[in-house]
């Protein structure tokens, strides 16, 4: 992963968008990595694998709460509860 300075981020931008299409490039200011510039196609797989990822989440929350009795009306119950 490539890192530069802001300040020649700034300065060459379309160098990074370049490198970027190769690997991600982590953008520093005051020696702290500040931003990542990364290729479109790197981006789109990174927000399936989370799209993913909290898929699976989910499934096991409702299977969880499908074992602990968790139903329609039973949700319906809760949230119309006023106490």
């Amino acid at each position: 992963m490539k890192t530069i300075a802001a300040s020649e981020a700034r300065q060459s931008f379309a160098a990074v968008i370049d490198a970027a299409a190769r690997e991600p490039v982590v953008i520093q200011r005051q020696q702290r990595n500040v931003a990542v510039v990364l290729s479109m196609q790197e981006y789109e797989r990174l927000t399936q694998l989370n799209k993913a990822e909290f898929q699976r989440f989910c499934d096991v929350v409702g299977e969880r709460a499908a074992a602990a009795g968790m139903n329609e009306a039973e949700l319906a119950r809760l949230l119309a509860d006023d106490a």
